[in-house]
């Protein structure tokens, strides 16, 4: 084999694409990845980490262009660690989120008779964000900077444009980072842990245009309040809640536990279809207002509802998808361990006028049994967890429920995949329907059809 060394110059063809879409070359079986290349380019590239298995290369020169490559929009996209994608076409993108989902389940798991679906994308994949989460920092010159973190570092990239968050937020954060230093207010130093402003948060009702905009903040006392949220609504009278959020915690997290409303309303309204949902600060809400729209209708489809069965969803945070599902079904019980995410389901169903829909706080696993001592048999169950995928408790409770269904919706493949190859002891992973709710991005949400293996309708 080749000897491979840090500081090399190599030459090389790209042949595939990494789940990150790092392109990667091989040498006699040894494979170096190397982020912003393409599969079919011929490229000159540094070698920067050697280990055992791998190496990292650094991009240096395309000698051969693919022909799926394209100059990226953005002028921070090369230094901003937000978006991954934009050297690439977006078909291409779609086919490598395709691609990553068929390597998961067809040659890893085995899953070969299970139906992969092409990407489900978007006619124009920029401007979606309803939420946009920007950490502030202070530059060489002592200067509020906010914007996003450079690649694989807390390192803030100071801009004034975005082109996959809502114009609006663009707006806003320019206009707020000027009055920062016009006031003067205190920003948060990660380093020491000492300072007031953390992040400002911005949410969007895609359909209503209503703007919540949080200030998270290191503490309570937040004095320059009164004249920024007087300033907010000169400049932009469509804000509808402006909201103090206090996280002392120190961490990763960006939000604490505590909210403070300074103006307006608690939560803005949104709608997905015909479903209208308040949205709190806190709450999980898709990011994609129009994606989210197709991936629930896909949810539904598979669910196969025809106003008589019981649905079950699991992991229902303020309820968006129970409720979605709720006209066509007889009744929908969701579950969730967050109290604040209950109560706003609670509210949500109130709000639609849903009277066949039951929410509960507690462990998924807990709670179904429960359910089941009660004699609630559910038809279909749904499933949404986080990034972590389920925990191998509620898989094996949710096979005692045996129901017909399972609509398995994830933000992880790899980890959906993983609770695949346990839900196989009883069920058919009959389809699988990639949706891309981030464009120029590498992540990429699935839902699932699994559909038991007794069913006579299999």
């Amino acid at each position: 084999m080749e000897v491979i060394n840090k500081n090399d110059i190599k030459q090389g063809t790209v042949i595939d694409l990494t789940h990150e879409g790092h392109g990667v070359v091989k040498f006699d079986r040894y494979p170096i990845f190397v982020p912003n290349a393409l599969i079919d380019e011929d490229i000159e590239f540094k070698i920067i980490k050697v280990k055992k298995n791998f190496a990292i290369g650094k991009l240096m020169n395309v000698i051969k262009e693919s022909e799926n490559r394209v100059e990226p929009p953005c002028k921070y996209y090369w230094k901003c660690g937000g978006c991954q994608l934009q050297h690439m076409t977006y078909e291409a993108q779609l086919a490598m989120k395709k691609e990553q989902v068929v390597n998961l389940f067809h040659r890893k798991a085995q899953f070969n008779n299970t139906v992969i679906n092409d990407t489900v994308g978007m006619n124009n994949p920029w401007r979606y964000r309803n939420k946009s989460q920007l950490p502030i920092g202070k530059d060489k010159d002592n200067f509020a900077i906010m914007g996003y973190y450079r690649q694989r570092s807390h390192d803030i990239i100071d801009m004034d444009s975005c082109l996959i968050q809502d114009e609006q937020h663009q707006e806003i954060m320019n206009q707020v980072k000027q009055w920062l230093n016009e006031l003067k207010v205190s920003i948060y130093n990660e380093k020491t842990k000492k300072g007031l402003l953390r992040h400002l948060v911005i949410r969007t009702g895609h359909y209503t245009d209503e703007i919540m905009v949080i200030f998270v903040t290191n503490g309570s006392k937040f004095k320059q309040a009164n004249i920024l949220v007087e300033k907010l609504n000169k400049a932009f009278p469509n804000i509808t809640s402006i909201k103090q959020n206090i996280n002392n915690s120190h961490s990763n997290v960006i939000m604490g536990q505590q909210s403070v409303t300074l103006y307006g309303k608690d939560k803005i309204v949104d709608q997905l279809s015909d479903t209208t949902f308040k949205i709190s600060d806190q709450s999980f809400y898709q990011i994609n207002s129009s994606q989210t729209e197709k991936l629930y209708q896909k949810a539904i489809d598979y669910a196969q509802l025809d106003g008589e069965e019981t649905v079950l969803d699991t992991y229902c945070g303020i309820g968006t998808i129970g409720l979605y599902m709720a006209p066509v079904a007889k009744h929908v019980y969701g579950v969730e361990v967050v109290p604040s995410a209950i109560k706003d389901a609670q509210q949500n169903a109130t709000l639609n006028q849903l009277e066949n829909t039951t929410f509960v706080c507690g462990k998924a696993e807990d709670v179904i049994i429960e359910w089941k001592q009660q004699g609630i048999k559910p038809d279909v169950v749904m499933v949404d967890p986080p990034r972590k995928g389920c925990d191998e408790t509620f898989l094996d409770t949710l096979l005692t429920l045996n129901p017909k269904r399972i609509v398995y919706i994830s933000c992880n493949p790899s980890t959906q995949q993983r609770d695949a190859q346990i839900l196989a002891t009883k069920y058919h992973l009959k389809e699988i329907t990639p949706v891309d709710m981030f464009p120029q991005t590498t992540h990429i949400e699935t839902v699932a059809l699994f559909e038991r293996l007794d069913n006579p309708f299999n």
